[in-house]
């Protein structure tokens, strides 16, 4: 289908692209805290609570969101996107409130340190670090012993799917789902690896010639392309990972890495749903989600989480 109109009315508004050179970090930070909601217009949860936790990486600043009061809770731990660059607590604040509230879970958001202040592998540290401190202080956050799952969008899915892997090398296996929207799973740009960097190449927000810049501070950083904690979908034995749901954009260069993953996940035996939006575009769940056809990501998340 042809790309939704609202998202279509928005691209007509925006500026052509430069990607000869990376963007200015302190420039695209600033852009994203212009655009946060005044708290009073947010979606009300029962609690909301900023909180500093200790980790093996360092203290890592997390935001935790309980949907209702009960008795008890299922987790998900969440990563934002932003190119491993930009993104914060306060920009993705709506995506945590929208995961909580349909999901029934208790959300923590992880403020993850950030490329180029903070080099590979930094940011996934402080990523793993929270799902550990969330599992030893279950009591605390009241954990009902069930789902422990983690979610991302974008660069947030890439830690999220890392964190999944990692966590089953160590021989944990705590995490029961990972939650993948559009995730950038692969950061060999060559544009000849998947159809939609050329289909999508230019006019729907992220155009493939920026995912090179863009990404640059996190690959300069000493992020491995090759490396499948880089780029999860080169993992050869993708066995034993958790199940997962893989939510691709029809419009985004980065569908076809997702879906790849998503299928590559299945080949090795593990459940795994992918779930391609039409006439969405990369960002959709933190940019259109009020649109109903777009919401449905939220109930769809529900769906998957708690049907096990």
């Amino acid at each position: 289908m042809p790309i939704h109109p609202k998202i279509a009315e928005l691209l007509g508004t925006l500026p052509p692209f430069d990607h000869s050179t990376p963007p200015d970090p302190a420039v695209i930070r600033a852009r994203d805290a212009e655009h946060v909601p005044p708290a009073g217009e947010r979606l009300p949860l029962h609690a909301v609570e900023d909180v500093t936790v200790p980790t093996q990486a360092g203290e890592v600043p997390v935001r935790i969101y309980t949907p209702a009061e009960a008795d008890s809770y299922g987790l998900l731990v969440y990563f934002h996107g932003g190119a491993f660059f930009s993104g914060s607590l306060d920009s993705h604040d709506t995506v945590a409130r929208s995961l909580a509230k349909e999901t029934g879970h208790k959300v923590v958001s992880v403020g993850y340190r950030l490329a180029p202040e903070a080099a590979f592998p930094a940011g996934l540290q402080d990523c793993y670090g929270v799902v550990r401190w969330a599992l030893a202080h279950g009591t605390d956050l009241k954990w009902d012993g069930g789902n422990l799952a983690v979610a991302g969008d974008s660069s947030g899915g890439n830690f999220a799917a890392a964190v999944a892997a990692m966590d089953h090398d160590f021989g944990w296996d705590c995490i029961t789902h990972q939650i993948l929207f559009y995730p950038s799973v692969d950061l060999d740009f060559d544009v000849d690896r998947y159809a939609s960097l050329r289909e999508n190449a230019e006019g729907y927000g992220l155009e493939t010639a920026g995912l090179k810049p863009w990404n640059s501070f996190y690959v300069e950083g000493g992020a491995d392309p090759a490396d499948p904690l880089v780029s999860p979908v080169k993992r050869e034995d993708l066995s034993g990972l958790p199940p997962a749901l893989v939510v691709t954009a029809e419009y985004d260069p980065l569908r076809d890495e997702g879906e790849l993953y998503g299928r590559r996940l299945q080949d090795a035996g593990v459940e795994a749903t992918v779930s391609r939006y039409a006439g969405a575009n990369h960002g959709f769940v933190v940019n259109f989600a009020w649109l109903p056809e777009y919401h449905r990501v939220f109930t769809e998340t529900a769906e998957f989480l708690n049907r096990r």
